[in-house]
């Protein structure tokens, strides 16, 4: 009485859900392998050009206010 009330689940499983998983996990995996593609690269780059720009922008107001404000850093 119980062996087919598993069984059913489990074959259902077996026949549909895993092979759909499996496949779906080795592409996954496949497309990480790959590594970055060439959009991928160039928006990586334009970020790291962003993110430089900024480090310059935040280095100049801090000049512009340690020159203004020497305590401004000890604000609380």
């Amino acid at each position: 009485m119980i062996a087919p009330m598993i069984a059913a689940p489990i074959l259902v499983f077996l026949i549909f859900v895993a092979p759909i998983w499996l496949f779906l996990h080795y592409r996954s995996k496949n497309k990480i392998s790959e590594g970055l593609s060439v959009e991928d690269k160039e928006q990586f780059r334009a970020l790291a050009d962003k993110a430089e720009q900024m480090r310059d922008r935040i280095r100049t107001l801090e000049h512009i206010l340690d020159a203004e404000h020497p305590n401004w850093r000890r604000m609380d």
